[in-house]
C-alpha cells in the first residue's frame, strides 16, 4: 500500500506533574548502557552507494539491552536481494527466549508501563521516538534498501515518512482513552466503562514494509498502553532491531518493547501459543494466519487481529479518466514491485474502452524503472527474495501455459539480483490460477466487461476481500459499486493510498480486525464495565 504521510502532526503540548524529574539523566544513562552491551552483539555495514558505515546489532533484544540466545546456537542470514550478496547475520531466537522476552513484557506491564504510567507520559514518549526515526531517516532508509531491495527515496519519503506520522497520530490519542458514564438509576447507582489495556502483545510482521508495519502495530499497543514482543520477518530483521535502539533511547522503560528475530516456525509459533500473550497482532499470509487463529484457539484464547492476503480487483468502466485510470492501475500492482497486500492484480476494463485503454497502460509500465533501489531514478527495485522470485516466475509460466497472452514482461533478466519487470497478462479468465491466486509480484491480470453487473460479479469472485478500486465519473455508478464490491477498503478514481486516520483491514480470507485510525485502538484495549451502587440496600433473603 502507499501510506501518505499528512502534511501536519499534532501539536501538543506536554506540561505534567507526574512528569519524573530525573527522566532525562535516566535516559541517558540506559542509553549508554545499551552502547555498552552492543559492543559483542553489534557488526558495522558499509552501504556500497554511499559509503556510510551503519552498526547494526545483531542480538535480540530484551529488557532494553541486545544479549545472546539463551539456548540456540542458530543465526539467520539477511541477504541484500539486488546483489544476492549477504549482508550479516542475526541472532534466531528461540522458544525459550521468546519466554523470556514475554516475561519482561508482563513485568513492565505490571510495573512500569500499563496502568502505571499516565497517558501524558506514554504520548511524550511516541512523540519522541518519531522525531528520532525522522532524525534518522536516511540511515534507516538506506538499510531498509540494503535488506529489502525498495529504493532509498521510497523507503525514506513514504515508508518511513509515514512511519513518523503514524507514531505521532497515535501519540496524540494516548491521553484520550475514553469509556462511557450509563444511565442505570440516577438516585443509586452509576455504571460507566474503562478501556484498559489489554496486556502483552505478540506482533509479527511482514518483510514487504519492515518499517511501515512496525509502525503500524507499535503506535496503537503503545498508545493504549499495552507492552509487546515484536517479531520482525526473518527475511528483512534489520531495522526492527536498528529500531530497538531508539526505543532506549527515546526513554521507553525496560520490556515495553522487546525484538526477537526468528523463524517464524519458532518464534511466531510460540507467540501465538503462549499462555502469557494477551494479543497476537499479525500481518502476512492467509495460510499462516489460519495457524496464528488455531494456536490461539487451543492456548488461552487470545485476542487475534490478522491482515492477511488479496486478490483485489480495479475495475475501469466507460465514463472514466483513461489517463488518469492508467496511472493509477499502474501504481496500484507496480507499487512496491508488487508485494503489496492491496495490489490491484485483477484488472477489469469495459469493452467499449478496452482497446483504447490497453496500449495506455502498457505506456505506463514501460515508464517504470525497476533497478537497483540506491539509484535515485528507481521507481521499483528488486522482490525481496529467490524463494518469491522463483514463485511469480512460476506464475508467470503457468499463466502462460493457461492461454493468457503475455501483452507485456515475463521475461528473465540476465545477471544477479531478484529483479522482475512489470508484467501484463491480457485474456485472462476467471477459472485460471493467475485470476485466483495471490502472486505478490508485478504481476497483472486483465479482463473485458460488458455490464456493470458483470464487473461486481468477477471482483467479488475471489475468496479474498482486503482492498478494491474503480474509476468512473458517473456519481451514481460510484456509489452503487462501491455498494457492492466486498473488501474493506473500496477506493474510487484513485487506488493504493492510505491514511492514518481511515481503517485499514479484510473482510473474507483477508483477515479479522482493523489497523489504523481509531478502530486500532480497539484492537489493543479490552472493555470493563463497573457497575456501582451508593444507595440501593439489599434485603435478604430474597
Amino acid at each position: 500500500m502507499l501510506a501518505l504521510r499528512t502534511s501536519r502532526a499534532p501539536s501538543l503540548c506536554y506540561r505534567s506533574l507526574h512528569r519524573p524529574a530525573a527522566r532525562t539523566p535516566h535516559r541517558r544513562t540506559a542509553f549508554a548502557r545499551l552502547l555498552t552491551t552492543m559492543s559483542a552483539q553489534t557488526v558495522e555495514i558499509t552501504v556500497p552507494k554511499t559509503g556510510r558505515k551503519i552498526q547494526v546489532p545483531t542480538g535480540l533484544f530484551i529488557n532494553n539491552e541486545f544479549v545472546s540466545s539463551v539456548d540456540s546456537k542458530e543465526t539467520i542470514e539477511t541477504i541484500n536481494p539486488a546483489t544476492e550478496e549477504v549482508i550479516c547475520s542475526v541472532v534466531a531466537g528461540s522458544a525459550a527466549d521468546i519466554d523470556r522476552a514475554v516475561a519482561a513484557a508482563r513485568t513492565a506491564f505490571k510495573t512500569t508501563w500499563g496502568k502505571n504510567v499516565t497517558g501524558v507520559e506514554r504520548s511524550r514518549l511516541i512523540n519522541k521516538l518519531a522525531d528520532l526515526i525522522e532524525r534518522d531517516a536516511q540511515e534507516l532508509a538506506e538499510l531498509e534498501t540494503l535488506n529489502n531491495g525498495k529504493p532509498v527515496r521510497i523507503a525514506r519519503d513514504f515508508d518511513i515518512g509515514d512511519s513518523v506520522s503514524c507514531l505521532r497520530y497515535y501519540a496524540g490519542w494516548a491521553d484520550k482513552i475514553a469509556g462511557q458514564s450509563l444511565e442505570v438509576d440516577n438516585k443509586n447507582k452509576i455504571a460507566f466503562t474503562r478501556h484498559d489495556p489489554i496486556g502483552v502483545c505478540g506482533q509479527i510482521i511482514p518483510w514487504n514494509y519492515p518499517i511501515n508495519m512496525w509502525s503500524w502495530k507499535v503506535a496503537p499497543a503503545l498508545a493504549v498502553g499495552c507492552t509487546i514482543v515484536m517479531k520482525p520477518s526473518e527475511i528483512t530483521p534489520l531495522t526492527a532491531l536498528k529500531l530497538s535502539e531508539l526505543i532506549v533511547e527515546a526513554g521507553f522503560p525496560p520490556g515495553v518493547v522487546n525484538t526477537v528475530p526468528s523463524l517464524g516456525s519458532v518464534g511466531g509459533a510460540a507467540l501465538s501459543s503462549h499462555m502469557d500473550v494477551d494479543k497476537v497482532a499479525f500481518t502476512g499470509s492467509t495460510v499462516t494466519g489460519r495457524k496464528i487463529m488455531e494456536a490461539a484457539s487451543k492456548s488461552n484464547l487470545k485476542k487475534i487481529s490478522l491482515e492477511l492476503g488479496g486478490k483485489s480487483p480495479h475495475i475501469i468502466f466507460e465514463s472514466a479518466d483513461l489517463d488518469q485510470a492508467a496511472n493509477w492501475a499502474a501504481l496500484g500492482i507496480l507499487y512496491n514491485t508488487g508485494q503489496d497486500c492491496t495490489a490491484g492484480s485483477r484488472l477489469f476494463v469495459q469493452e467499449s474502452i478496452y482497446d483504447k485503454f490497453m496500449p495506455i497502460l502498457v505506456s505506463k509500465a514501460q515508464q517504470l524503472v525497476v533497478t537497483d533501489g540506491f539509484d535515485e531514478k528507481a521507481s521499483g527495485g528488486p522482490v525481496v527474495s529467490k524463494i518469491q522470485y522463483d514463485k511469480i516466475f512460476k506464475y508467470i509460466g503457468i499463466g502462460k501455459e493457461q492461454g493468457a497472452k503475455c501483452l507485456f514482461g515475463g521475461v528473465k533478466r540476465q545477471g544477479k539480483g531478484y529483479f522482475v519487470d512489470p508484467t501484463i497478462f491480457t485474456d485472462v479468465t476467471p477459472e485460471m490460477k493467475i485470476f485466483q491466486d495471490e502472486i505478490f509480484g508485478p504481476v497483472l491480470s486483465v479482463t473485458k466487461f460488458k455490464t456493470e453487473e458483470e464487473a461486481v460479479a468477477h471482483a467479488n469472485n475471489t475468496t479474498y476481500g482486503l482492498g478494491a478500486g474503480l474509476h468512473s465519473n458517473d456519481a451514481n455508478q460510484c456509489m452503487r459499486v462501491a455498494n457492492e464490491l466486498e473488501a474493506g477498503t473500496v477506493w474510487v478514481n484513485q487506488y493504493n493510498l492510505l491514511y492514518n486516520n481511515v481503517p485499514f483491514g479484510g473482510k473474507k480470507q483477508s483477515g479479522i480486525g482493523r489497523e489504523l485510525g481509531s478502530y486500532a485502538l480497539e484492537e489493543y484495549t479490552s472493555v470493563k464495565a463497573v457497575q456501582w451502587n451508593f444507595g440501593e440496600k439489599l434485603d435478604f433473603p430474597f
